[in-house]
């Protein structure tokens, strides 16, 4: 996840966390481009086709080494794999739609990779969680390649260097204003060289892991790429679940881009008195999603506090809304942060129907809204806070 506005962060481009694969995070991948002769089709069969995995042990141990097709949920399926006399491996694998696997090497090793149209071949130590992998001939891993590759030259680049200086002062000087600006500046000059890879690419498991978290690319600065992605995916993956959920979600991400109408919320208050967002129309309103049992949330808290002082007898004004799950809990909390604007919540944890409206899957998170209602800024926190609102609240 990005977390660009702790303002005790000295170094912009360290304080993003890029979350491509697994295998990525900790390990040194490489693979064949889409041109090189050595990805190979796989077998079309009726309904889908048959993709050859083949594989490489460096170091065997005693154990088994299983295949997984896995999801969301978990592992869809598992088998054996049988090693040669060589150590090496074939395994015939039928799919009807693109998906994500893993080889597990003897409980030691797990390696990630994607399958759809192409054979594939691995070479992996097997001994070590961190031990060296190589993956051939898979398209959808080489345009992740491509991307770290993007980010790993920005990351040493002098004008990352400059801006990484410029934020420093900027957070020393707890100015958020500048602060805010160099973190867009940053998002875009890594952003405006993944965004046309990403829209030129056919439809792939590997656009769509880069896309899906909003790591790689600054939804809201991109979300035309998002938008247009989806759409080749929606025109030439009509039936693949995969493709289904994903344009799903970017539908979602539009509804919340900046500049949209913020969905409405209308749960109780600690008294059980129904409360609507809408019903703060006129104010500049900070939709702050928090909970009792988030220490990241209760450690924002007094900057809102402050906000909240500084600037509702302006036209602003916070709607807190809680993922407790304890109604008792969530009162103690309001009245030990002296959190005193309006608060709501079903007390359904992750399950909130708010929760669900706005796809929320860390906190905190909050929306910064105008006075009809419409999304002008995202996760404004620490000085950051405080140097939007004093910009639209100047007059």
């Amino acid at each position: 996840m990005m977390a660009f506005m702790n303002a005790t962060a000295m170094n912009i481009s360290k304080v993003i966390t890029i979350t491509l694969l697994a295998f990525l995070a900790c390990l040194s991948c490489s693979s064949t481009s889409k041109d090189d002769p050595k990805v190979t089709a796989a077998e079309p069969t009726q309904g889908g086709w048959v993709v050859t995995v083949k594989g490489s042990v460096l170091f065997p141990q005693k154990g088994k080494v299983t295949i997984q097709q896995v999801n969301e949920s978990g592992v869809v399926w598992q088998d054996t794999v049988v090693l040669s006399a060589k150590n090496t491996f074939t395994k015939k694998v039928k799919l009807t739609e693109p998906g994500y696997y893993k080889i597990n090497y003897y409980n030691r090793q797990i390696v990630d990779f994607i399958l759809y149209k192409s054979n594939v071949e691995i070479i992996a130590a097997g001994n070590d969680p961190r031990g060296n992998v190589e993956i051939k001939g898979s398209p959808e891993i080489e345009i992740i390649r491509k991307v770290q590759q993007i980010l790993q030259r920005a990351e040493s680049s002098p004008a990352v260097a400059k801006l990484n200086e410029e934020f420093a002062a900027a957070a020393q000087a707890k100015d958020g204003a500048k602060m805010e600006t160099l973190r867009k500046k940053y998002l875009t000059m890594v952003g405006d060289s993944v965004a046309p890879l990403l829209r030129n690419e056919p439809p792939s498991l590997g656009v769509i892991n880069l896309l899906e978290g909003g790591q790689v690319l600054d939804r809201d600065l991109y979300i035309d790429t998002y938008v247009a992605v989806a759409e080749k995916i929606k025109k030439e993956w009509p039936n693949f679940e995969v493709g289904k959920n994903f344009v799903a979600a970017i539908e979602k991400v539009k509804a919340l881009a900046i500049g949209q109408i913020a969905p409405e919320i209308a749960l109780p208050d600690t008294t059980g008195q129904v409360v609507k967002l809408s019903s703060l129309r006129g104010k500049y309103v900070l939709v702050d999603f928090w909970a009792k049992w988030c220490g990241p949330c209760r450690a924002e808290n007094p900057n809102v506090v402050e906000a909240f002082h500084k600037f509702k007898g302006k036209g602003f004004t916070v709607f807190g809304v809680s993922l407790d799950r304890n109604r008792q809990d969530w009162v103690n909390a309001i009245k030990a942060d002296k959190l005193e604007w309006t608060h709501v919540s079903d007390l359904k944890y992750w399950n909130s129907e708010a929760a669900q409206t706005y796809s929320i899957s860390s906190i905190p998170f909050s929306l910064l809204i105008d006075p009809q209602g419409k999304i002008i800024e995202k996760n404004l926190r620490g000085p950051a806070l405080h140097a939007k609102l004093a910009e639209i609240l100047k007059k």
